[in-house]
Formats: structure tokens, sequence, C-alpha cells
């Protein structure tokens, strides 16, 4: 189709040869038809050019183009920097806020240690001094305003922390229907962590003394009380609560208790030599669904003495174990070459093994097959901790690539040989988001990979090296969960730096449930992949950097002065049964 002046000067030109032909006599037998062809040609070509015109006039708007032009490209965009955030007057440390929100939230941790609760407070747990139902963002409880603890343990019912010195705190209606806030109760053992089960406290000493104590207050004033020895010769008096001692029998010389977790009935404790026992820990039901480790265990079976007497699993004689879990009814055990063994109940796959309905439970250690998650991936896989909680278990790999078998020696097949890949994998009950991967899982009995939390990398500039990114610690609750990232932090900003030298943590996401508002997001759905929430301190945030998406980021381990002396404080997560804390532990 001829556009513009061309169609004017095709149509002139026609017109000037029909004139000059009509001119031309024919001397030939055939002019005559040639000349009719001709005539019909041009008007062909006649008309064409008119439709052409009138479809251009047609097209743009009623004018006619009679220059044509090429199509003008569009310019460049305008580079446009982002403003500088620095105002006028402010000091160097002021601007440091102004400027990282990661900065003001490490400076905050340091200046104001103590502990945020958030979740379901039907116990007056989150919040002791409050009758609202839950708290949907984190919120300070005043009590710990200034003070630091060595461990805290959640459940919807009742608290339980360890201050600075050893001594056990409880709090919540499970406690005391009159409680207003945390009280001290088992005092003077030095204790270091601890495990809840449905009604009992287990409390590790640093002596590896392993003690438990009824929640309820009431148990503990009416209930029998050991005779305690006393720093003055010959003189001793009872205790002020009622509590057992666990004992392991058979410790080798310079053996003691290091390390313990527990679930609902049950719990795990795990030896400096790298020996693990188990034991019953409530007094509502004896352990039934094989998470003792003991084949055969029963009520009715177990031998004589007391019921919460620590049996040695020895089925996992041979094998050092380094790391221990437990979720409510089910039991995980990693041994210091990288292997890990689950039993207990395995009826949403819990064990990282398909549901089998006629063996539900699985009352021995097993060995889980690892390797075959990286089947032809050229990875050996190697399990560095585990983590359990409710009806799920979390497995953390790091996976070392090899060489294929039949590769050479040639550039491609050695490109990457050595390195080192950290996955985190889950299995279990996913039905509330609790697997992390984006799906709704009902049952998940072959560990699945949490995408956002594995084949993670960033670059170490201390170290020139690009690393890979671990789990720092998973935290497990009943349905939801924590994960805090080992991502390269910085808290040594100083007055000697630039007004642009800034700290910052390391990066905490959450995922699962969130019926009581647990993950702190504010809003009440669960969530299947693992998300970032508000700074802790939301509202003071935004009163010097105005509004804003921030993400909370946890404090790592520094050297920091409390109450005029030197401490090493760190930031923590504690995910409970449908709440959530996080306090300055040391």
């Amino acid at each position: 189709m001829l556009k513009g002046r061309a169609v004017t000067t095709a149509v002139h030109k026609a017109s000037a040869q029909a004139s000059r032909h009509s001119s031309v006599k024919a001397f030939h037998p055939y002019a005559a038809r040639r000349q009719q062809h001709f005539y019909r040609s041009l008007a062909t070509v006649t008309a064409l050019g008119t439709l052409a015109g009138v479809s251009q006039w047609y097209l743009n708007g009623g004018t006619l183009i009679r220059d044509v032009h090429a199509e003008a490209l569009n310019p460049d965009p305008e580079l446009k920097f982002e403003k500088p955030r620095k105002k006028k007057g402010l000091s160097k440390e002021d601007n440091r806020d102004s400027i990282s929100s990661q900065h003001l939230q490490v400076k905050r941790s340091w200046e104001n240690p103590g502990l945020y609760a958030w979740g379901s407070n039907a116990g007056r747990v989150v919040a002791p001094d409050s009758q609202e139902s839950f708290v949907k963002t984190p919120r300070r409880i005043p009590f710990f305003d200034g003070v630091l603890l060595r461990d805290v343990k959640l459940d919807r019912n009742f608290g339980a922390a360890i201050d600075e010195k050893g001594n056990l705190l409880q709090w919540g209606v499970g406690y005391s229907k009159e409680s207003t806030g945390p009280t001290v109760t088992l005092r003077g053992k030095n204790l270091t962590s601890l495990a809840i089960s449905r009604d009992r406290i287990i409390g590790l000493g640093s002596d590896g003394k392993v003690y438990s104590l009824p929640v309820s207050k009431d148990e503990q004033q009416k209930g029998p009380k050991f005779a305690e020895s006393s720093w003055i010769p010959f003189w001793s008096s009872n205790a002020d609560v009622s509590y057992r001692c666990l004992h392991p029998k058979d410790m080798a010389w310079g053996e003691k208790v290091s390390s313990i977790a527990g679930g609902l009935e049950h719990a795990l404790l795990l030896t400096s030599k790298g020996r693990l026992f188990s034991a019953a820990s409530g007094t509502q039901d004896f352990p039934s669904k094989g998470q003792l480790g003991i084949p055969g265990l029963t009520w009715l079976t177990k031998p004589e003495g007391p019921y919460d007497q620590p049996h040695e699993i020895t089925t996992l004689r041979g094998f050092e174990v380094g790391k221990i879990a437990a979720g409510d009814f089910h039991s995980l055990a990693a041994d210091r070459d990288g292997r890990v063994f689950a039993f207990g109940d395995n009826t949403l796959g819990q064990l990282g093994f398909d549901y089998n309905p006629e063996a539900a439970f699985i009352d021995a250690p097993s060995l889980l097959p690892t390797q075959k998650l990286y089947a032809g991936t050229g990875q050996v896989p190697s399990v560095t901790d585990v983590a359990a909680g409710g009806c799920n278990s979390y497995f953390m790999i790091d996976a070392t690539k090899g060489a294929t078998q039949g590769s050479g020696n040639d550039a491609a097949s050695l490109r990457g040989l050595g390195r080192v890949t950290a996955d985190t994998w889950a299995c279990g009950h996913g039905i509330w988001g609790g697997l992390g991967n984006g799906r709704w899982t009902h049952v998940q009995g072959t560990p699945t990979k949490i995408p956002s939390l594995s084949g993670l990398f960033e670059y170490d500039e201390t170290t020139n090296k690009v690393v890979p990114i671990r789990l720092s610690r998973l935290s497990v609750g009943a349905t939801h969960a924590a994960a805090v990232m080992k991502n390269v932090t910085y808290t040594h900003a100083s007055d000697k730096g630039s007004e642009n030298d800034t700290n910052w943590g390391a990066d905490i996401l959450f995922f699962g449930n969130n019926e009581f508002y647990q993950l702190g997001t504010g809003k009440r759905n669960n969530v299947s992949n693992p998300t970032y929430i508000q700074p802790l301190d939301a509202g003071a945030e935004r009163k010097i950097r105005g509004k804003g998406d921030h993400r909370f980021q946890i404090t790592p381990r520094s050297n920091i002065t409390v109450g005029g002396r030197r401490v090493s404080v760190e930031q923590r997560v504690e995910c409970g049964r449908g709440c959530t804390a996080v306090y300055s532990g040391v």
C-alpha cells in the first residue's frame, strides 16, 4: 500500500503516461488489445492509490499526511539518585538511626534488654497484666525490662524462664490463677536450660543435674520436698518447692547430662559422652507412642523404680549423638558423623518415613536415609542440626559437591568440587504451613526442602569468599516456627567510624499456624512460606524513621554494658504453644 507523497507521485506519473499513450497510433495487429490492457492496469493502479489515500486519511483523523518521518526513539530515562537521608543538625549516631532500621534495632536491644511476647493470652502468659485473649504484635512484658535470661519456654497456660543467676521463674494461670507476673520458684540450682511437658518443667543445672517439678504452684507446695544441705556444716532444711531428680544410671567418670529436650509426655537427656537417655516427663500419661526409643517399654513393662527414671537408648550405642530434638510424641537424634535417627509417632510422617497404618509408631531409633534426598546430584549430605515441635521435624543439612562416578579430570567435572550447600528439610504436618515450602500438605512423610531457607550464599568481606548461609537456630513451637539465619552480621560501628557505618543483625523469618497471632504479622492468616515481620518496637521506629517497610532483624551475640558491667548478650526467639517470645539471652 502506498502512503502520503508516494501516492500522489504515482498517480501523476500514471496520468502523464496515459496521455502519451492516447496519442500513439496502433501499427501492430495486437496494438489495440495492448492498449486496452494498459487502460485496465491504469485504472487498477488509480483505484488502489485512491483507496490507500482514503485509508490513510481515515486512520489519521481526517488529515492526509504529506511528509513521512521515521518514528522518534524514546529518550533514555533520566537517572534519579536516592535523595540523601541525612538531615541537617543530626549527630553521627542520630544519622545512623535515620538511615538504617537495622542499626536502630541493634541499638535499642542493647539499651533496653528485655522480653517481647505475642500470640495467645488465654493463660495470661504473653501479657500477664492484661485480660486480652490475643496479643497481635510483639509487646514487652514490663517485669523483664532490663533483665537478662538464660532460657525461656512458653505454653498457652504457663511460662517458665531462667534468670541470670540460674533461678527458675514461672507465671500464667497454669502456675497459679492468682498469678499477676513471674515468680521465682526453684532457687539455687544454677539452671542453664529448660524443657516443658504437659504438666511439668524439666531443668538442667550447670553441674549436669536434671530437675523435674510440677507446673502448678499448688502441687509444688503440697508435694514431697527434698531435704537440702546448707552452707552451714551439719545443717539441712527442706526445699521450698517439691521436685524430683532424674539420674541416668551407669554414668562414666566425668560424664554428665549436657543437653535436654522434651515433648508432652517425654524428655530426652544427652550426655557429654554422646549417650542418649529418655524418661517420662508428665504425670497424666506414660509415653506410649515409641517416643522413648525403648522397644516394648510401656507402663506395664517398665522396670521397678520411679516412673520417670531415665532409660538409656541402647540402640544408639556406638553412635556419638551430638544433637537432639523432641516433638509432642516423637524424637530426633543426630550423631557427630552427620546421620539422623528418628523414633516415636509417625501418623503424620513426622519421622521422615511414609506413614504405615499397620505401624503408626516406631519404638526403636531408625536411620533416616538422607542420601536419597540428594540422589543424582553428586552431593554428599551431612546432617548438622535437627529441630522438632508438635507434629513436625526439621533437618539442617550440609551437602558437599563430590566427583560424580565416571567423571574425568576435565574442568567441567571439577567445577564446584567441594562446594558446600546448606539446606533445610521438613516433614510431618503441613496443613497449617509448617512445612515452609508454600504448600498445604496434610501428611508429608518424605522430607521436603524449604526453598527460602536452602541453597543460599553471600559474600563475606572478611574472608573475601562466597559462603553458604546456614541456619543459626530453628525454634519450633506446637504449630509454628521461627528461623534465625546465620548470615554475615556487623556490630562494630563506633564513634571512630563514619556516619554511614551502621550495625546490622541476623535475618529472622516466621511460618506456620497463625490462629493466635503467634507469627507476629498482626494478621491471622497462616503462612506457608517463611516471612519477615515488622520490628519489635514498630511504634518507636516510626517516630524516628517515619512510615516504611522495615523488617525485624535479631541482634547477634555481642559484649555490651548492662547495669555498669560487661556482659555477652544476644537476642533469642522461642516459639511455644500458640505464642512466641524474643528475649535478651546470656
